[in-house]
């Protein structure tokens, strides 16, 4: 049966043996696979990137391998008032089966990563992105008005683009969250939807309002929302 997941430390917890860490990722690769196949994205591919950094720093710096190493539980330390913990010795076989399960993984993360990112980008080069009515501005905040082909239902998020800074730079995140679902009909357009928008929240009188398009019938929350989520942030000013 395939794994859903893979545990944060899955590489340094348990059993330290090659076939078997081999078992575990491949069963959760496969259902990474099975994932892609319904063209959901997400979690999977985000994960997927998450692991693969993590054991590439594992692979660069063999002291990180050490330091994620569990540890064994020596007892309560009365004078500090805290448990201490012993590290557990690591002997030079079990150090290569470590490196020899990093070495082997990480191909196989990046194989896996490449094909979600294909899938990514194709789904995004088969979208639109476009104005509805006049564009504000003011950007950062407004609508997102969802639609997929051979279908009339029709998903409107409110998104609000966020700068973050780090002690390097700084960078764009952007939120969205459900609004309402309408049927697309004669009467109900893109630009009445907007309108009906105005009205509803006063709060933003002139919004900014993008219709996305998906030329592929694709999981709303697994793909198209994420997708969108990153061609507004390359559209909006």
């Amino acid at each position: 049966m395939p794994m859903k997941s893979l545990s944060e430390n899955w590489i340094t917890e348990g059993w330290i043996d090659f076939e078997y860490k081999k078992y575990l990722l491949l069963a959760y690769l496969q259902h990474v696979d099975s994932q892609f196949k319904e063209v959901k994205l997400y979690p999977p591919l985000a994960e997927l990137v998450h692991h693969y950094t993590k054991l590439k720093n594992f692979a660069e710096n063999r002291d990180q391998l050490k330091a994620a190493f569990p540890k064994l539980l020596q007892g309560p330390d009365f004078k500090e008032m805290k448990l201490k913990y012993k590290p557990l010795e690591m002997d030079d076989e079990m150090m290569k089966q470590l490196e020899e399960i990093v070495n082997f993984s990480l191909p196989q993360f990046k194989k896996t990563i490449e094909e979600g990112k294909n899938i990514y980008d194709f789904l995004e080069q088969e979208m639109v992105i476009e104005p509805v009515g006049l564009s504000p501005l003011y950007q950062n905040e407004g609508y997102a008005i969802l639609s997929l082909e051979k279908s009339k239902d029709i998903y409107v998020y409110r998104y609000r683009v966020n700068l973050f800074q780090n002690s390097i730079d700084v960078f764009k995140g952007i939120m969205m969250q459900l609004v309402q679902k309408v049927r697309r009909s004669l009467t109900q357009t893109f630009e009445q939807i907007k309108m009906d928008l105005i009205r509803t929240y006063q709060e933003l009188p002139n919004p900014a309002t993008f219709r996305i398009h998906s030329a592929h019938h694709i999981p709303l929350q697994e793909s198209f929302v994420p997708i969108s989520k990153r061609l507004l942030l390359k559209t909006v000013k």
